[in-house]
């Protein structure tokens, strides 16, 4: 008989253990700070998956964002001179970059600073982007106009501006323009000469990336290179993009590969490496921040257990004289705080996914665009961080339960029942 009372189901333990859970209550003097204290082990569990949850879906969205507009400008790679000077044979060099496995689209750029004046008190230098038609990712931030870069009836030829700049010159669809550029090699031989063209403006973009739409100014290809003083062939670089999916730096080195001097190929990490290096501080340093909310809910759970177990000796003991197992006394208490660490799960978990969904319908959390490059906080969930911080703090949770289960274990039935 006594065989077979000692050999409890894991069913028995499972039932002590939410029986505990749902119902931790003590003496009649402790008996509600006992089940605050259970409430309070849960909702930090909750709270930091919550927390972490939505930091990691943060940061991804961030990183995401800031890079899907950086490549809007600047493609997944460029191709340009190491002399820092104009390419040669750019046609030439075009048709080597179209011809690597990967590659999708390749276009001539002519870049170059100049001066962009609106009225001769709104003056502002720019960087004219000379390309052969308007980024995708441009025309989709048109706030105002069209991505229209052709010459009207009236000779003059379309510019497309940012919003910051817009505000700056004063300048709205509609508007003329003038831009005024000195030939680097006349200037060097002492012959410089201002070239003049005046522009239409067709178009304003906004991507809340302040510094560049402040910056870059956006003209027909051969336009741009009337303007420079441009041969035929010169272009400043070539912007490639690559199939989805493919290693920016890989793509860039099967391209450099191909090359010839002076002319390389950079992925676009490398273009705008600091920018790309803050993004990745953030991705690193935000998470490992917010796990420490879990460490401190999971240490927590060693109190809250601790707790229970002084409460509920008496019936540990009553359990031990009735044959019970200290093995089975120790699984109810890593039961319970598995339990523990899964009712926290389940509710931040479903926290974290309801405040996704209302962040990107309603954008709750707004953000200086100044500072951040966008105006509101950026949301991209994925399975697997829901998956891996279920699994890493039942990890936790578990390990917080052993040291009061091991304890649980160790309760002397005599002692226990006769401190009743």
């Amino acid at each position: 008989m006594c065989g077979r009372v000692t050999r409890v189901g894991y069913s028995f333990e499972s039932y002590i253990a939410r029986r505990y859970l749902k119902g931790a209550q003590g003496t009649s003097e402790g008996r509600q700070f006992l089940k605050l204290i259970t409430y309070i082990s849960v909702g930090g569990v909750a709270l930091g998956v919550a927390t972490l949850i939505l930091a990691l879906s943060i940061v991804r969205g961030f990183s995401q964002e800031i890079q899907s507009k950086v490549i809007g400008f600047g493609a997944h790679v460029q191709i340009e001179s190491i002399r820092d000077a104009p390419l040669e044979r750019g046609a030439i060099l075009r048709s080597i970059a179209e011809e690597i496995d990967g590659v999708t689209l390749v276009s001539p750029v002519i870049q170059e600073f100049i001066l962009l004046r609106r009225s001769s008190r709104e003056i502002e230098g720019v960087s004219i982007w000379g390309t052969e038609q308007l980024p995708g990712y441009i025309a989709e931030t048109l706030t105002d106009g069209r991505g229209d870069l052709s010459v009207s009836a009236s000779g003059r030829p379309g510019i497309v501006i940012g919003a910051k700049l817009s505000r700056s010159l004063g300048a709205e669809v509609g508007s003329l323009v003038t831009a005024f550029s000195v030939n680097t090699a006349a200037l060097s031989s002492g012959k410089a000469a201002p070239l003049l063209k005046q522009f239409e403006v067709r178009g304003i973009y906004e991507t809340s990336l302040a510094n560049f739409d402040e910056l870059y100014v956006f003209t027909d290809l051969q336009e741009a290179a009337t303007l420079l003083e441009y041969v035929p062939g010169q272009v400043s670089r070539l912007d490639v993009r690559v199939e989805e999916g493919m290693d920016f730096t890989e793509a860039a080195d099967l391209i450099d590969a191909e090359l010839e001097f002076p002319a390389i190929a950079r992925p676009i990490t490398d273009v705008y490496r600091s920018l790309f290096a803050w993004v990745k501080l953030q991705e690193s340093i935000i998470p490992l921040v917010i796990s420490i909310i879990i460490f401190v809910a999971a240490i927590n759970i060693i109190g809250t257990l601790l707790m229970i177990i002084l409460e509920k000796s008496a019936e540990m003991g009553v359990m031990a004289s009735f044959g019970t197992s200290a093995r089975t006394r120790k699984r109810i208490f890593l039961l319970l705080g598995l339990y523990i660490g899964v009712a926290g799960i389940v509710i931040g978990e479903t926290f974290a996914l309801l405040f996704s969904f209302a962040q990107l319908k309603y954008e709750i959390i707004p953000l200086p665009a100044e500072a951040y490059y966008m105006s509101t906080a950026p949301i991209a969930l994925s399975v697997m961080d829901f998956v891996v911080v279920a699994v890493l703090t039942l990890i936790l949770c578990g390990l917080s339960s052993y040291i009061p289960a091991r304890h649980a274990a160790r309760v002397s039935p005599l002692r226990a029942i006769s401190s009743r």
